[in-house]
């Protein structure tokens, strides 16, 4: 087996790069990557050569990597990157060559902190989206966010009838646009189809309901564009829960799957909720379903709502 040798930066030698013999048939997603790369090269007033030298590659190599028959490895593409003082996903991304708008919204939003970007995906939103409330006021629907096992369901039933909203459980309402169960969703058709269905029950949910507390799904933080949708249409509350909560109470339920065949359930479970954390952590409302029993949190729950949407004691403004 031979091994690459590398220099001092970590990067394998320029002689060995020149040493690569380009691929004769041009792969579309390489023509593309090599016109982007030539799009920010230019934008930045780069010569090819100033790029090769810069990026510790061989002229000929970047040559054939912008003609589109040159198959760069990832290092590669962190140096060019690295030289045109943008970064790899960059080079992989159709809108960062072509867009001048995309670049420089980009550029005024890179190092922001979590704060001003949470106010600029606000004040976008209007603009971009055209599903967004028009009136600027409150949105009067409810959503429940978190990780399966918090008690969005249960939650949500008990709110509902004390604002005497509809109760929606949007996972129902996918497998009615399916015409079959969730599992089956992502068994037959795969993730992306079950993003699909997400995303339309819950536009048909904001157009059917104008009042309504809806439970939602653990994963719908996970499409941003749908996300997107619901954080504009609804005030939303982060039902979360201590890790072994919502495992006990997804068993409790009947369900088993979680630790079926996996002695590492509980570790795969902090994985995700501390994946997602962040973007639940994004909601206006957080609740703690952990601390007090049932009744209690219900309590909390109504009175932060109420208190929210500014409802009084008949649950109407």
């Amino acid at each position: 087996m031979s091994s690459t040798i590398l220099h001092a930066s970590g990067f394998p030698p320029r002689s060995e790069l020149q040493e690569q013999t380009p691929n004769p048939e041009k792969h579309p997603f390489l023509v593309q990557l090599g016109e982007r790369i030539r799009k920010i090269r230019n934008g930045r007033g780069m010569t090819r050569k100033e790029l090769a030298s810069a990026a510790e590659v061989s002229e000929r190599h970047l040559g054939n990597l912008e003609l589109g028959v040159g198959n760069a490895s990832v290092l590669i593409l962190l140096q060019v990157a690295q030289a045109l003082k943008t970064s790899p996903s960059d080079l992989l991304d159709d809108q960062a060559a072509h867009s001048p708008e995309w670049q420089m919204i980009r550029e005024l939003l890179a190092n922001q902190d979590e704060a001003t970007l949470r106010r600029a995906r606000e004040v976008m939103l209007p603009i971009v989206d055209s599903a967004t409330t028009a009136t600027g006021q409150r949105p009067t629907r409810v959503a429940l966010i978190g990780l399966r096992g918090a008690g969005k369901s249960t939650l949500g039933h008990m709110l509902a009838e004390d604002l005497d909203y509809p109760f929606v459980e949007l996972s129902r309402e996918i497998e009615k646009f399916a015409g079959c169960t969730i599992s089956e969703i992502q068994a037959l058709y795969g993730q992306n189809a079950y993003r699909r269905y997400e995303r339309r029950a819950l536009e048909e949910t904001v157009q059917i309901y104008p009042e309504a507390v809806i439970a939602t799904p653990g994963g719908i933080v996970a499409e941003p564009s749908t996300f997107n949708l619901l954080l504009s249409q609804c005030t939303t509350v982060w039902i979360r829960a201590h890790p072994e909560d919502h495992m006990k109470r997804v068993q409790a339920q009947g369900d088993m799957r979680p630790m079926a065949g996996n002695a590492e359930a509980m570790d795969d479970l902090k994985g995700i909720l501390a994946q997602r954390t962040p973007f639940y952590a994004k909601a206006e409302l957080h609740l703690d379903s952990s601390i007090r029993p049932l009744d209690e949190t219900f309590l909390s729950l109504r009175a932060m709502v109420r208190k929210t949407l500014q409802l009084d004691a008949k649950g109407k403004p």
